[in-house]
């Protein structure tokens, strides 16, 4: 079944739906309807990880829409990524095998390291030390890659990837890699537009995915008083200039610089109104405006391991 929904081109040749629907926070009985929703709406693109903990409920969604004829297996494009505790490249293969199980399927489309640091292995998601602290590993993500490329050369995943990459990591990724990494995932929106990191990733054919697009307004770390990005006056007066939602602005920004955009949602006027973005342009007047709303406002820091030599975010300029 045909989608409106435009693709880019990743630069190993492979093309790839630019709109999708996220799963994190999406409680499990919940998502796996808002999975079926999504697909009945257009949505070919579903973005899942092991730490999320629903890919069980996300597999039982992808089957119905299977088994009832709405789409193939070849229809829809599948994400999901390795967490932190599973960087060993030891590790690499059997937890990608337990993602495909849980979501009942052979192969994923896309396949991420999620974070470039490691995590203590074979315990807790988010094992901790004795006095509380967060237990690292030290685990490298250049041998962690290594055997993403060898998951992807057996067609367990037809793409490899990562998540929440800076420049600097890339760049010693790059020159350390056989397969390139086809997209980073990143966390992108107006009020953390990223643009020199994307405009570095498209220097070298690197493909943006923009997570957590609209702000995360149900984001671990909230505080009363933070200025949410969908009630913004700036953005609500673009938003009627268009006759669209703030969010479908907000969506439509992220898709015309051409990176991935994958918000989340489990109420299914949300999933149709999210996708309703097909019918209308931003001029290049109103993105350059939005581009001005930057103010570094990070959503998900993962501050809690700021002391871990590879995290993203401390040491680097972008």
């Amino acid at each position: 079944m045909a989608s409106r929904v435009p693709t880019v081109t990743f630069n190993n040749g492979k093309k790839f739906p630019i709109f999708g629907l996220g799963t994190w926070k999406s409680k499990p009985g919940e998502v796996t309807q808002a999975v079926k929703d999504a697909i009945d709406i257009g949505y070919r693109h579903i973005d899942c990880a092991h730490v999320y903990g629903n890919e069980k409920e996300v597999g039982a969604g992808l089957a119905a829409k299977f088994a009832d004829g709405t789409v193939k297996r070849e229809d829809v494009f599948i994400t999901s990524k390795l967490w932190n505790t599973m960087h060993r490249p030891d590790l690499v293969e059997p937890a990608l095998k337990e993602t495909l199980k849980n979501l009942g399927l052979a192969y994923l489309d896309l396949y991420l390291i999620h974070w470039p640091f490691a995590l203590k292995e074979d315990g807790a998601l988010f094992p901790t030390n004795p006095d509380g602290t967060v237990a690292y590993s030290d685990a490298d993500y250049v041998d962690t890659w290594k055997a993403m490329e060898a998951v992807q050369k057996k067609g367990l995943t037809t793409s490899i990837g990562v998540s929440n990459f800076n420049k600097r990591q890339l760049e010693r990724l790059l020159q350390n890699s056989t397969i390139p990494p086809v997209t980073n995932q990143i966390e992108v929106h107006p009020y953390l537009n990223q643009q020199r990191l994307i405009d570095y990733l498209k220097s070298k054919n690197i493909v943006v995915t923009a997570y957590s697009p609209l702000g995360s307004r149900d984001r671990p770390n909230a505080k009363p008083g933070d200025v949410e990005l969908l009630d913004d006056a700036k953005i609500s007066q673009i938003a009627k200039k268009y006759n669209k939602t703030p969010a479908q602005v907000v969506l439509k920004y992220q898709v015309q610089r051409g990176c991935i955009t994958i918000p989340k949602s489990v109420n299914k006027s949300r999933i149709q109104q999210n996708f309703e973005i097909w019918d209308f342009t931003l001029s290049q007047e109103d993105i350059d405006l939005i581009n001005t709303f930057d103010c570094n406002g990070r959503t998900c820091p993962y501050d809690d391991a700021f002391t871990h030599k590879d995290h993203p975010f401390v040491k680097d300029e972008f």
